[in-house]
């Protein structure tokens, strides 16, 4: 377990003021084998075999010298959590703590709540601690692995609180994140859950203030980060139900109103996310103006909502806007323009905009040579964005010289692995371009170097590696190099036949592609028995009724009409795909066309005349409709 901040009490946001006369000084110390001091004992057996998931104790505690301490009851509550094995059923006596109360007088009980978790070999890992007179929170410290410990109390007020409060926020976060990012999902799962059900106890008693949305805030990033989407949909509720009620000014409203946003985005709620991003928009505007740098982020975030109900002009409009307020704030060659002109170029090519697409990644290009050098790596991905607006363009030619210069520019540079995913993205994009216009033995050389990289970095049976091969075997295939299509494809199964399972749907793929390229070299009993193989793995997988499916019988009849099965057997076949194309697809879709002419086929072949004539007048139909929209 990384040492690092591990829990965050969300009670330490708004911590109240305290009279001198009940002032309460709590002074943590490290963990250490039980003794005469304070102590949290085993009264109900957590060693069991199956202890409970929380217990309540009791412990009476004395006066205490000449300050006048009078008797408290210190009722404990800990959550603890088991790792996996035996030892890691920790006793909650294998941690103990005391603490000097250096104060007069209070009145009420005393109460100490702890979120204990201990991992393997009986070694502490982190505990929060809250201090109550009463209901009132007289002061916080937390304790976590590492000897490093953190008070705030009553003194840690005025301006220095949200200082203090984000330093917090932001270092719970980073420290979930580095958690999930080696793996550790479940150990940050434990977090969450304790600072979860801490939240939810202060919302249900009704604090229901800027703190409370705060660390809110942070967990759904944090239950984000470990992909628990649906225990995010539900924080989302509880965080717009207290923003909603939260005044304007409050502090650090906006960047929880940005962080919303962003969480909606990826969960595709884009009307909460329009909301979201819009009152954040409105409360910057009106603290800092209308061309501050702050808008940025809500900026981006509201054109990529509107970009993705389909409202591209005014995603444009919002871009164009960004970019302005960088320009007037940084300059024209700032790097922090790329965002919002990337956005912009790839926007303007899925529009058609071409033109626009190629001006905004020239510019890119531009600003990173400037700043950079034209060796550096982030001028090579440049280039390679700027081959995408050449290709919409129709500069084929020149798209390729982009991308082959941008390649050479990033390994030359070392900027990326060669095993990055944007290279790997890039040397596919420049093999199927080169595919594409008719250059295939450079495009199979490009591949090639896929495969080799792939395997250096991944190993032979890695499924990257695999991809790679198919694609090398689908370029063979069109070149109607079937044998090295044959060879490529069983290699990829004998790889996929040692790490996946055998009903796996993603072994169907690379299996009809070598059921195909069978039927080509009229191996057609082989190629039978593969397509068949296939459809069944995939009625498994997708449906009786669905597209892979039909695109698996459809090879099937092929083949069985060759070997001269049932005619009958065959047309039923038929049927089915074209039932499967009608409700997947819609019954007036170009692919109908050829299934429609292949029925007809086998109808007029087995006599069948009733059926033959509607038939024929849907085919007509449908050939006018779609010569209709034949460009001229």
């Amino acid at each position: 377990m990384a040492a690092g901040v591990l829990f965050l009490p969300s009670a330490a946001l708004a911590l109240p003021r305290l009279g001198r006369s009940s002032r309460l000084l709590l002074v943590p110390r490290r963990a250490r084998p039980a003794g005469p001091s304070v102590h949290v004992s085993d009264p109900r057996g957590l060693r069991a075999a199956r202890p409970p998931a929380s217990s309540t104790f009791e412990r009476r505690a004395g006066t205490a010298g000449s300050c006048g301490w009078c008797s408290a009851v210190l009722r404990v509550r800990c959550w603890w959590r088991q790792f996996g094995s035996d030892s890691a059923q920790v006793a909650l006596s294998s941690a103990c703590f005391s603490w000097e109360l250096q104060s007069g007088c209070f009145p009420g009980d005393l109460r100490f709540i702890g979120y204990m978790f201990c991992c393997v070999r009986d070694e502490l890992l982190c505990v929060g601690v809250f201090f109550y007179v009463g209901k009132e929170l007289l002061g916080v410290s937390y304790y976590w692995r590492g000897g490093r410990s953190m008070m705030l109390n009553e003194s840690d007020t005025g301006r220095n609180d949200t200082v203090v409060f984000q330093g917090q926020l932001e270092e719970l976060f980073n420290n979930l994140k580095t958690m999930v990012d080696r793996g550790q999902k479940q150990d940050a799962l434990y977090i969450l859950q304790a600072n979860y059900e801490i939240a939810k106890e202060q919302v249900d008693d009704g604090l229901k203030g800027i703190e409370q949305a705060a660390i809110l805030d942070i967990l759904s990033l944090g239950y984000m980060l470990v992909g628990d989407f649906k225990i995010v949909e539900h924080l989302l509720e509880l965080l717009m139900e207290i923003v909603s009620a939260l005044k304007d000014e409050q502090t650090l409203l906006d960047s929880i109103l940005v962080h919303m946003g962003s969480m909606y985005l990826t969960m595709r709620k884009f009307e909460d996310a329009a909301i979201t991003y819009d009152r954040c928009l409105k409360i910057i505007e009106k603290e800092f103006g209308q061309d501050s740098l702050f808008l940025i982020t809500p900026l981006l975030g509201r054109a990529k909502v509107f970009k993705l109900i389909g409202r591209a002009t005014k995603a444009m409009a919002i871009y164009d806007q960004a970019i302005y307020i960088l320009e007037k704030n940084r300059g024209m060659d700032s790097d922090e323009l790329v965002i919002p002109l990337f956005c912009l170029g790839d926007l303007c090519i899925s529009e058609g905009k071409a033109l626009e697409a190629e001006s905004c990644f020239s510019r890119i290009l531009s600003i990173y040579k400037k700043i950079y050098g034209e060796t550096d790596g982030r001028v090579g991905i440049a280039m390679s964005s700027l081959a995408h607006a050449m290709c919409a363009k129709g500069n084929v030619e020149e798209a390729v010289t982009l991308y082959r210069s941008g390649l050479q520019v990033i390994y030359d540079s070392n900027y990326l692995n060669l095993d990055d995913e944007f290279l790997e993205k890039m040397r596919i994009d420049l093999a199927e371009l080169l595919h594409a216009i008719g250059r295939a033995q450079e495009g199979r050389e490009i591949l090639q170097e896929c495969i080799l990289i792939s395997e250096k970095y991944n190993g032979l049976e890695h499924p990257n590696t695999v991809n790679h091969i198919l694609n090398l075997a689908t370029s063979y295939f069109q070149s109607k190099d079937f044998g090295e299509a044959e060879h490529l494809l069983r290699r990829c199964l004998q790889i996929m036949a040692k790490t996946k399972e055998k009903d796996d749907q993603s072994i169907s793929v690379p299996m009809l592609h070598l059921a195909v390229t069978l039927y080509h070299l009229k191996d057609d009993e082989e190629a039978e028995k593969l397509a068949l193989e296939v459809v069944r793995t995939r009625e498994k997988a997708f449906g009786k009724e669905s597209l892979p499916v039909g695109e698996a019988l459809d090879c099937l009849v092929s083949i069985q009409s060759r070997l001269g099965k049932n005619d009958g057997n065959i047309l039923a076949t038929l049927k089915r795909i074209l039932s499967i194309q009608e409700n997947e697809l819609g019954r007036e879709t170009e692919e109908l066309l050829t299934t429609l002419k292949k029925i007809i086929f086998y109808v007029d072949k087995i006599g069948l005349k009733d059926e033959k004539p509607p038939l024929q007048r849907r085919l007509q139909l449908l050939n006018a409709k779609f010569k209709q929209r034949a460009p001229v």
